[in-house]
C-alpha cells in the first residue's frame, strides 16, 4: 500500500520510534492521526508536522482505557483510517524473580491486551475499507528469549502470535496483519541499567528513524513481519527454527544481568514511545 493512500491511527507517537514514524508517514504523504497519552508533547509534534506540509492531526488517549478506545474508534470512522499502526508500549526490564503482581499484570496489559484491543475496536472500520493494514510494532524479542527480559518477552511474543493468528484468520478479506520487529533502538525509552545492560552484552542499536523507515517498507511490501539489524534478523530466525542451539549463548547476558545492583525490574510507567533494547 502507497503512503499516499494510507489514513493511518498510530499509537505511541509523541516521541521515540512513534515521533519517527509520524514523521516519516507524514513526508511519505500519508494521512495520519496521533495518538498518545501525554498530550503536550503529542500536539507540539502534530503542529511541527502539519507546519512542514503534513497531514496530521492529534487525540491525546490512553489506550488501556474502555472509553479512550470507544473515542478512538469513533475517530478512526471519521477519518476514513484504514491503517492502524499499534506501537505504544512500556519497558520492563530487570530479573523476573524480583518482579510483582502488578508489574507483571501492567506490562501485559500495555504492551498486548491494550493493542489488542484496539485491534479489537478497530476491526470493523479496517475491514470496511480494503486494502487496510495492521501494523504491530514489537520487538526482536518477540521471537527471541533473551535474560532480564523474561516479562517483556513474554509480551512481544504474544503480540507476534496475535499478528500471525489474526492475519490468518483474516486471509482474503483485504487487511493485512504485519509484525515489525526492531532491536535495540536509541530513544529514550530506556533506563541507565538498560544502556549498562547493553554495552556489558555488545547490544547494537538502531536510530528510530531508521526503524521508521523499515516500518514504512513493510507497510509497502505487504509482507508478514520483519526484523530489523543484523545479526538480530539472523538470530530469530535460528531461534525460530532450532531454539536449543541458542540455549547456551547468552551467558554473557545472564552475567550482565547478575551483575547490576539491586537486580529489580525497572518500574512501569504508562504507555511510553516506543524504542526498546529488543
Amino acid at each position: 500500500m502507497r503512503p499516499r493512500d494510507m489514513s493511518v491511527l498510530l499509537t505511541g507517537a509523541s516521541g521515540g520510534i512513534g515521533a519517527a514514524l509520524a514523521a516519516a508517514l507524514c513526508s511519505a504523504g500519508a494521512h495520519v492521526l496521533l495518538v498518545a497519552r501525554r498530550a503536550e508533547p503529542l500536539t507540539r509534534l502534530a503542529a511541527q508536522l502539519a507546519e512542514q506540509g503534513g497531514q496530521v492531526a492529534a487525540l491525546p488517549a490512553d489506550i488501556t482505557r474502555a472509553a479512550d478506545r470507544a473515542q478512538l474508534a469513533q475517530a478512526a470512522r471519521e477519518r476514513g483510517v484504514n491503517v492502524l499502526v499499534n506501537n505504544a508500549g512500556a519497558p520492563c526490564f530487570g530479573a523476573f524473580a524480583a518482579m510483582d503482581d502488578a508489574q507483571i499484570a501492567q506490562a501485559l496489559l500495555i504492551n498486548l491486551v491494550a493493542p489488542m484491543q484496539l485491534t479489537h475496536a478497530l476491526l470493523p472500520q479496517l475491514l470496511a475499507h480494503p486494502p487496510a493494514a495492521v501494523l504491530n510494532i514489537g520487538s526482536a524479542l518477540g521471537r527471541l528469549g533473551l535474560p532480564g527480559y523474561a516479562l517483556y518477552g513474554a509480551a512481544k511474543f504474544g503480540l507476534r502470535g496475535f499478528s500471525e493468528a489474526l492475519r490468518r484468520e483474516l486471509a482474503g478479506r483485504g487487511l493485512r496483519v504485519q509484525y515489525l520487529g526492531p532491536r535495540a533502538t536509541r530513544t529514550g525509552f530506556n533506563d541507565a541499567r538498560v544502556d549498562a545492560y547493553n554495552a556489558a552484552t555488545g547490544t547494537a542499536s538502531d536510530a528510530p528513524e531508521r526503524v521508521a523507515q523499515a516500518a514504512l517498507a513493510l507497510l509497502d511490501s505487504g509482507a508478514a513481519e520483519r526484523f530489523v539489524g543484523f545479526p538480530e534478523s539472523l538470530a530469530v530466525r535460528i531461534n525460530g527454527l532450532a531454539p536449543h542451539w541458542l540455549d547456551g549463548a547468552f551467558g554473557r547476558h545472564a552475567a550482565a544481568l547478575q551483575r547490576l545492583d539491586a537486580p529489580t525490574a525497572v518500574p512501569l510507567s504508562s504507555p511510553a514511545p516506543h524504542g526498546v533494547s529488543r
